[in-house]
């Protein structure tokens, strides 16, 4: 039986994991976790066989909750691990190239059993130096704090997703537990907060202008100086957005230019 420890800060995404687990022979999961913090407590609690690990969670993420682990016992001790990412870079660069297990969201039953079937031909086959080496060769080439998105998995029809490059997005907007990525050609959904996007956006390129929504400045025609030190932003597209006093104090020293007002 592989015991499995679930971590993922978001709820809905950990209960939607379990259930696909639950549907597979020879799993059991006896751990989960809500960030990086329980991450590292329940791999030293629990010493689970398999760990399918999200790599952005605030505070604490998937990378540095394995440095953590490796550091107390050993990159030889640490348990099989499935990266977990809504986001394509860390997979399709650093991921493939080391030959680490990875696992896209949202998630798809046919994709969790494919990476299930690697990492089973894994604990057969490879000796556990040979894994624990090529988690710390990852470790040392990648540093997703220092690195911007390039790209977001999205869903065009059904049964059919893109790459959508970060340069294409116009505005970002939260609806609920989800964000609208609005483009010249359309708008897609992206899963998670925009508090989460956010923080993996080039700020020189994207300005969060309030609570709700970010901009890319390329797609910004002008900012109108408004009431009460709040801006209206005209978009190219016709669109007017507020930048609000509150959100202008935090990007303060941002921009290479300076409003006056």
């Amino acid at each position: 039986m592989i015991r499995v420890l679930i971590v993922d800060d978001e709820e809905p995404a950990r209960t939607k994991l379990a259930k696909f687990l639950a549907d597979e022979e020879g799993l059991e999961v006896v751990a989960e976790a809500a960030d990086g913090k329980e991450a590292v407590e329940a791999i030293l609690d629990v010493a689970p066989d398999l760990v399918f690990l999200d790599i952005q969670m605030p505070r604490l993420d998937g990378l540095e909750v394995v440095r953590r682990v490796g550091r107390r016992i050993g990159y030889r001790a640490m348990p099989w691990v499935v990266f977990v990412t809504a986001y394509d870079e860390h997979a399709l660069a650093a991921f493939d190239v080391q030959a680490i297990d990875y696992l896209l969201k949202p998630y798809a039953r046919r994709r969790l059993r494919q990476a299930l079937a690697r990492v089973r031909r894994r604990m057969e086959t490879e000796q556990r130096a040979e894994s624990a080496q090529r988690l710390e060769t990852l470790l040392e080439k990648a540093s997703p704090k220092a690195q911007y998105l390039e790209h977001i998995l999205v869903k065009k029809a059904i049964h059919r997703e893109i790459l959508l490059p970060v340069g294409e997005i116009d505005l970002f907007r939260a609806k609920g537990n989800y964000v609208e990525l609005v483009t010249g050609s359309g708008t897609y959904p992206c899963r998670g907060p925009l508090s989460k996007v956010a923080t993996r956006l080039d700020p020189s390129l994207f300005l969060h202008i309030n609570r709700g929504e970010v901009v890319r400045l390329a797609a910004v025609e002008e900012f109108q100086p408004w009431f009460r030190g709040d801006y209206r932003v005209v978009m190219k597209s016709g669109e007017v957005l507020s930048w609000s006093r509150r959100y202008r104090a935090r990007t303060r020293g941002q921009l290479e230019f300076t409003l006056s007002g």
